[in-house]
């Protein structure tokens, strides 16, 4: 009982080298703990040495020098400034905005920067000198004290990556790198493609690796998640933000999107060799060669028998050298190849079966010819669901489904989302929201063996039974009576 207590506070403590996100307000940025190396987050550069062995949530300051220092808890219950707002005005229709109620000048707040004064005081001396903050309403004092912590308190919050910290940070930051997915779309996602441990998905993601890492995340370790990738290879920026322990790549498995077709037709080949390496290997050959016909011209016209030995020798070292660098590289790619082969087997060898347990592709390509062809990759009775930014794709993979058959209860929808303020007498919905979270194709497979096993049973048999129109069974009860 005592180890687990004592692991799960391991757990909860940064540590050097773990991926954590950084806040200030509603922005955010994923970094990785490196003792003496600077992060520039903000237009400030901080170290975050002073973070390792703290818990995670704890907000720390920032000092002039770019250190971290752990913030204390303000047990007094009062804000910066909470005690001159005691006097408040009835209203701010006789404040008029002029720029000249601020007797402080920039000047001046730099040089109280300088001496080192922290941001509350900075705030609290900002405070004492204005004209009007005393006239204003005390909602609208609440609103200058929070803008101007805003600008001068240096607070810094050290969270632990999550599937909705990491999609609020890419949605916010760079919401283009993952297809203007919405962290509420996200969660859609996970919950229609029913991800859970122990089961087996295939996902297909252009969002630079941050579906994937939901759902390795959603299934905890157990499990095997097989990511299709276009290209030479699978991007996973966004899943390695996660700090994921190893045993969580151990259930991660990769297969190119280009073989897919061969899996399907039995024609796939894991021993075809890979010419990069071969023509890399002439070349080396080659250069070699040169190097070695080169040495032999160039011996022939030296002056001095000397300077001949000298340089022949030279040439032999230096020939040596290179020889031993390119037989180490060669290892080295070997080995790469050996290791890519391996995990294009394990990742064919899970697909062969043709019994994944759910299908999630949220991509930038048309997701039409993608969702048909991995759909036969699914296991019968399994969810499906596709993201994309635009309906119009989604409504010709809705039809396409319709028409072929093997899916049932297909439904496309979208996100809506709305952030409200909620604060005492001043709760209303937020002026800024997101225009649209993209839309969602679900639906579950269902085999087509029962459909053409019944139609052959009718063309072998009897005919199949025509159905009883309401008219008929009308007239049928009518006559009965």
């Amino acid at each position: 009982m005592a180890d687990a207590v004592v692991e799960t506070d391991v757990e909860c403590r940064i540590s050097e080298g773990d991926y954590v996100v950084l806040k200030r307000g509603d922005v955010y940025k994923s970094v990785q703990i490196d003792k003496k190396k600077k992060v520039i987050f903000e237009k400030q550069w901080i170290f975050l040495d002073g973070a390792v062995g703290e818990l995670y949530g704890s907000t720390f300051e920032v000092d002039a020098g770019g250190k971290l220092g752990l913030r204390k808890a303000n047990n007094t219950g009062n804000s910066t400034g909470d005690g001159e707002t005691k006097e408040a005005g009835l209203d701010n229709r006789h404040i008029v905005d002029d720029g000249k109620s601020q007797k402080l000048t920039r000047d001046d707040i730099e040089s109280l920067k300088e001496q080192g004064l922290k941001g509350q005081e900075i705030i609290q001396q900002l405070i004492d000198n204005s004209t009007t903050f005393r006239d204003k309403t005390e909602f609208a004092q609440e609103k200058y004290i929070k803008k101007k912590k805003k600008k001068y308190e240096s607070h810094i919050t050290v969270l632990k990556p999550s599937t909705r910290i990491l999609a609020m940070m890419y949605h916010g930051r760079e919401p283009g790198k993952v297809c203007h997915l919405r962290y509420d779309t996200l969660a859609q996602l996970l919950t229609l493609g029913n991800i859970h441990a122990g089961s087996k998905i295939i996902v297909f993601e252009t969002c630079a690796g941050l579906v994937l890492g939901s759902v390795m995340e959603r299934m905890g370790g157990y499990g095997s998640v097989i990511q299709m990738y276009p290209g030479g290879g699978p991007v996973r920026a966004a899943m390695e933000s996660f700090g994921f322990p190893s045993h969580f790549h151990d259930t991660l498995h990769e297969f190119p999107l280009c073989k897919v077709n061969a899996m399907l037709s039995g024609t796939l080949n894991l021993d075809e060799k890979d010419p990069d390496g071969q023509s890399d290997g002439r070349l080396g050959e080659q250069s070699a060669s040169s190097r070695l016909s080169s040495g032999g011209s160039k011996e022939g016209s030296s002056e001095s028998q000397s300077m001949e030995v000298c340089t022949q020798q030279a040439r032999a070292k230096e020939v040596a050298q290179t020889e031993k660098l390119r037989d180490q590289k060669a290892q080295e790619k070997r080995v790469k190849i050996e290791e890519k082969r391996r995990r294009l087997a394990a990742a064919a060898a899970l697909l062969e079966g043709q019994n994944a347990d759910g299908l999630v592709i949220a991509s930038r390509f048309h997701p039409c010819p993608l969702l048909l062809g991995l759909l036969k990759f699914v296991a019968p009775s399994r969810p499906f669901v596709v993201y994309c930014q635009y309906r119009e794709p989604l409504i010709e993979c809705y039809t396409k489904l319709r028409e072929q058959g093997g899916a049932i209860n297909i439904r496309l929808t979208d996100t809506w989302v709305r952030h409200y303020q909620v604060l005492p007498n001043r709760t209303h919905p937020m002026l800024l929201m997101s225009g649209g979270g993209g839309y969602v194709l679900s639906g579950i497979t269902v085999s087509a063996e029962t459909v053409t096993l019944g139609a052959r049973q009718n063309t072998a048999g009897e005919p199949a039974a025509k159905r009883i129109k309401r008219d008929e069974i009308t007239s049928t009860s009518n006559s009965s009576a």
